[in-house]
């Protein structure tokens, strides 16, 4: 990754510059903005197709479900192929399911089978573009640098998202929802046009393999031959799906129950999106030795919103706990990425980084449905202070791993063959990717 070797700002010096950099930053913050409007007018459309909260719950574990089946399977895909292209399929794919369930919703034709083959298409694409993305994004950037590339690239990320929810609760505000979904597709055709024009000359050609069960096997192996790795991935499989629970199930009913309504937890929810803003800038600036005794350190506070809700806090002292949150959690993602950048060769980075999002997602659909039955067994304030009980209590056995807390930045990471662009590019291009 090279950088502007001047800027206005002080605090934006040295902004990743790279044209595909540009690239991708640009691509996903379309379709970031595109995506979580879209996700609130699928749910609006269902209800007002006549469906229930029920119904609801099913379009989204159909998209869920392709996810998690298609990730390990879309990430040797990735490996094996230009990733590029997977991408610009995969957005293919997206624009082609959204841009007929919009149809679908504007004509009032939508029934609930319908609504759940088309978001099952768009998590089948999300399975085959994540491990894409990430590895196409890894490989974009170079050098000491490369932290502050991936905080920025989060940072955009991430105001993507908190614009796009506002502007699709806006529009569905103003008009059908089938519009916001009209536009979600608009936004993964340029997106994908986009990708089109990333270039992939500096990555090495790839070698013909064994096959696609050979390429998950040497992935796992990949995974497996690193305790930091595997470490880390099992701590999140447990500490999404807790997390997920909570924010999904609990916060809902506590601020409807102690809070007096949904405005508190969309307060506190914006303060965590405001929070892993905060939190990117951060890392943009520092640069910890330890990379991943950092990070999971910085999972520790993941407990705090599970606590809060358990107690529960006022509206004030939870926004206050939802932004610590989002601070420290992109401490965490932030080091994450750095790690896998320095430590696993780029030829096996979207396949480690499909097991990687595997491990996150596939306990979600289980936590989430066994929050109601454990809420009857022992109450909703025990089951929120277990949630918080078990991110703490496993984030303290991942520190237990010497690996975890001795895995250090390296001076030089490894470098990839990415032209350096003049000063005018690098200029014109700092201003414009990754799970998104």
């Amino acid at each position: 990754m090279t950088s502007a070797p001047s800027s206005p700002a002080p605090g934006l010096r040295a902004l990743p510059a790279g044209r595909n950099f540009g690239l991708l930053t640009a691509a996903a913050i379309i379709t970031s903005l595109g995506t979580n409007g879209a996700l609130i007018a699928a749910a609006f459309a269902v209800l007002e197709s006549g469906g229930d909260a029920g119904d609801v719950g099913l379009v989204a574990a159909a998209r869920t479900a392709p996810l998690v089946l298609f990730l390990l399977i879309g990430g040797a895909v990735a490996d094996r192929l230009p990733r590029h292209r997977v991408m610009v399929a995969a957005n293919a794919l997206n624009f082609v399911s959204q841009a007929v369930f919009a149809w679908l919703v504007l004509t009032g034709e939508a029934q609930l089978w319908h609504m759940m083959v088309l978001t099952g298409l768009c998590g089948i694409g999300q399975a085959f573009f994540g491990p894409a993305s990430e590895g196409m994004l890894m490989s974009s950037v170079s050098g000491e640098q490369a932290a502050r590339a991936f905080a920025f690239f989060r940072m955009s990320m991430h105001g993507a998202a908190i614009g796009g929810a506002a502007l699709g609760g806006a529009m569905i505000a103003a008009m059908d929802p089938g519009w916001v979904l009209a536009v979600d597709a608009a936004a993964f055709a340029v997106a994908g046009a986009l990708r089109a024009f990333l270039d992939v000359s500096h990555i090495p050609a790839r070698v013909p393999g064994g096959g696609l069960l050979a390429d998950l096997r040497d992935g796992w192996k990949e995974v497996v031959g690193r305790p930091w790795l595997w470490a880390v991935v099992l701590q999140f499989s447990v500490v999404v799906a807790v997390v997920g629970a909570a924010e999904a199930v609990y916060g809902p009913l506590v601020a409807r129950d102690e809070l007096g309504g949904a405005r508190p937890w969309g307060f506190a929810l914006a303060c965590f999106g405001v929070g892993t803003l905060g939190g990117a800038l951060l890392m943009m600036r520092w640069k910890p030795r330890r990379l991943l005794l950092a990070g999971t350190l910085c999972v520790f506070p993941l407990a705090l919103p599970s606590a809060g809700l358990a107690v529960p806090l006022p509206v004030g002292g939870l926004c206050a706990v939802m932004f610590v949150t989002g601070v420290a959690i992109e401490v965490f993602g932030v080091s994450w990425m750095t790690a896998l950048h320095q430590e696993i060769p780029e030829e096996k980075l979207s396949r480690v980084s499909a097991y990687d999002w595997f491990g996150s997602v596939a306990m979600v659909p289980l936590a989430t449905a066994a929050a109601g039955p454990v809420e009857t067994l022992v109450g909703r304030s025990a089951a929120l202070w277990g949630c918080a009980a078990l991110i703490v209590l496993v984030t303290a056995g991942v520190l237990a791993v010497p690996d975890v807390r001795n895995l250090t930045r390296r001076s030089s990471v490894k470098q990839t063959s990415v032209p350096e662009p003049s000063r005018e590019s690098a200029d014109a291009e700092g201003a414009v990717g990754g799970r998104g």
